[in-house]
């Protein structure tokens, strides 16, 4: 069992947002007895080939607090994601909130604020954000109290949010048939993203785990809610005892065969800022595109 403070008596109300484009899976959780409300990784449209931004998906979320009349309280980050781009600063202008993150961040920031040449102007101390959260750290949305996981290996900045009965897992797990997420990128670590996982599936069996993305293996209809039980029973990576090195060995083989997500560029310039989309010396959004870099 886990030495973290939960609480599985505790049931949020969740709603998911599913996000084709990209196949994220967006969050808003809402604290029973309250109008408090965070959301969990939200998502910027973008047109890559046209250098479009828009925010559909993000108006979605915002219409929906507004219409229940809810107060969003924080804007939560899992990490500096790879797939997508995150929307917490056009959230946050029309609901407020705080966007927080895992204190690690400074290290994704260290790391590509060299890959994408970045200048001096560039803050590497997580500045961006309103919150920046180590392991165990714990936050209040109303009612409710939260705690951030910290669960290294995918990035080093990964967190898994638990909020009751309810653990928000980014992308260091995926659905039992999808299994985990690839550990290749820059400060990625096969090894230890097993051992993240093992801290999950600690949490009570039936604790309900929340996907940040999922891809409909074998032609299966999109899912995002399962349990700890579930995982540790039926992951096709890590479950059934899987060992370490038995991980270790299929997600390094797995990881040479992949090609590098279609919006790994955009997407980590915004998030790394916390949404913000870089700026030229005059001061037009602008972003780059290191040849070779990755």
């Amino acid at each position: 069992m886990t030495d973290y403070p939960v609480s599985m008596e505790t049931h949020p109300q969740v709603q998911a947002f599913f996000d084709e484009a990209t196949n994220t899976i967006s969050y808003i959780v809402k604290d029973p007895t309250s109008t408090a409300c965070a959301i969990i990784d939200s998502v910027m449209d973008i047109d890559y080939a046209a250098g479009r931004i828009t925010f559909d998906h993000a108006d979605e979320l915002i219409r929906c607090i507004k219409d229940q009349g809810l107060t969003l309280e924080w804007i939560i980050e899992t990490h500096v994601h790879a797939d997508h781009l995150s929307a917490a600063p056009y959230i946050q202008q029309e609901l407020g909130g705080k966007i927080g993150v895992g204190s690690k961040i400074t290290v994704v920031q260290d790391t590509f604020g060299k890959v994408f040449n970045e200048g001096t102007e560039f803050q590497r101390d997580g500045s961006q954000f309103d919150a920046l959260f180590g392991d165990g750290d714990t936050y209040n949305i109303g009612n409710l109290q939260a705690f951030a996981m910290s669960t290294p290996g995918h990035t080093p900045a990964c967190m898994v949010h638990v909020i009751g009965n309810a653990s928000f897992v980014g992308d260091t797990l995926f659905m039992p048939d999808g299994g985990s997420a690839r550990a290749d990128f820059p400060g990625g670590d096969a090894g230890v993203l097993y051992d993240s996982i093992q801290k999950v599936l600690s949490l009570p069996d039936q604790m309900r785990l929340f996907m940040c993305h999922d891809y409909g293996p074998n032609g299966r209809d999109i899912a995002w809610e399962t349990t700890v039980a579930e995982e540790k029973a039926h992951n096709i990576h890590v479950g059934g005892g899987k060992t370490k090195e038995e991980f270790v060995k299929y997600r390094t083989e797995r990881d040479a065969q992949l090609s590098m997500p279609k919006l790994i560029i955009p997407s980590l310039q915004v998030n790394m800022r916390a949404g913000e989309v870089p700026k030229d010396h005059d001061g037009n959004p602008m972003l780059k595109v290191p040849v070779n870099g990755l």
